[in-house]
């Protein structure tokens, strides 16, 4: 089970309602509960409706200041209808006798981190929520709304021209830490290392077969095609093709001397309506030294060594 079980993102712990006596044992014990916002007031407090009694968060405890984007108002204003972590710090009744928490994510993130800073180590697998994609890059919640960088180009060995090739907004994945900057609390994430070396997705195809690929460039001597997220083959050349195109493919020849698969386009396809799930080769543990190429391979070998970025 990856590390961050006990400070998942949000939004992967189960729905709950909470009586009073579970929040005064969750005030005392420091417990990280979940709930969804219903709105954000004109104090831009965050209300969290809990059973046994409102949660408010005021401004200043929705985000911990050292996450990039916590003194902007959107930060608030997007959290409205989502779930979100928090711890209680506060119990009293409002004037009419109902109790009203006090409630700090803020407080549940700095908890979060003092674990991840004590604990992660370059290399650790990690379940994460995808929360944005940009050209460069996915914005990934690794525990309890804690945002870390997975890089484009760190998502697959097959690259792709933007993230949404490979993910979609509030889709749970795994990575794997990449590197810690401890003094700014900054985590970079991989994704490439879990979904196999070419021999693991090579393996899952033979010669003389034909399958689905999507065309991830076009050079004049010939198209990469697509067979897996970590697995490409080299095409002979067509006009009609374009980066994106779904297409079947006949595989003449696996060569993993040479780390080579040499494909004919049949034709092309319809693009899958969404990207398909992913499928990991590794789900949990620490990494220290992974390597993509056959050992047999006479090309360059393509590897992480992730003990280089250890502290």
């Amino acid at each position: 089970m990856p590390i961050n079980h006990a400070y998942p993102p949000e939004g992967l712990r189960p729905p709950s309602s909470y009586a009073l006596s579970e929040l005064r044992d969750a005030m005392e014990s420091g417990a990280i509960l979940e709930g969804a916002v219903q709105r954000c007031d004109t104090a831009h407090a965050l209300h969290i409706p809990l059973g046994g009694g409102d949660g408010v968060m005021p401004r200043e405890e929705a985000v911990a200041p050292w996450i990039s984007g916590a003194d902007r108002d959107i930060s608030l204003l997007s959290r409205v209808g989502k779930q979100t972590c928090f711890t209680v710090t506060d119990i009293r009744a409002d004037e009419k006798g109902s109790p009203v928490l006090q409630i700090s994510r803020r407080a549940a993130q700095e908890k979060a981190m003092d674990f991840f800073l004590e604990q992660l180590l370059p290399g650790t697998v990690l379940t994460c929520r995808v929360l944005r994609l940009e050209s460069f890059g996915a914005f990934l919640d690794v525990g309890c709304g804690i945002v870390a960088m997975l890089p484009v180009e760190r998502i697959s060995i097959s690259r792709i021209t933007h993230p949404r090739d490979r993910f979609q907004e509030g889709q749970r994945i795994l990575a794997a830490v990449l590197s810690m900057d401890r003094t700014r609390r900054r985590i970079t994430m991989t994704h490439r290392e879990l979904l196999g070396t070419w021999m693991e997705n090579a393996s899952r195809f033979q010669p003389g077969e034909t399958v689905r690929g999507v065309v991830r460039s076009v050079k004049e001597y010939g198209s990469f095609v697509e067979l897996a997220p970590n697995l490409s083959g080299l095409a002979d050349s067509r006009e009609d093709l374009s980066p994106g195109d779904g297409v079947s493919v006949f595989i003449k020849s696996i060569r993993p001397e040479r780390m080579k698969i040499k494909l004919h386009v049949i034709q092309r396809l319809p693009p899958p309506a969404e990207p398909e799930p992913c499928r990991y080769q590794i789900t949990d543990g620490v990494l220290s030294r992974w390597v993509y190429s056959p050992a047999s391979c006479q090309r360059p070998v393509v590897e992480t060594d992730f003990t280089a970025a250890a502290p």
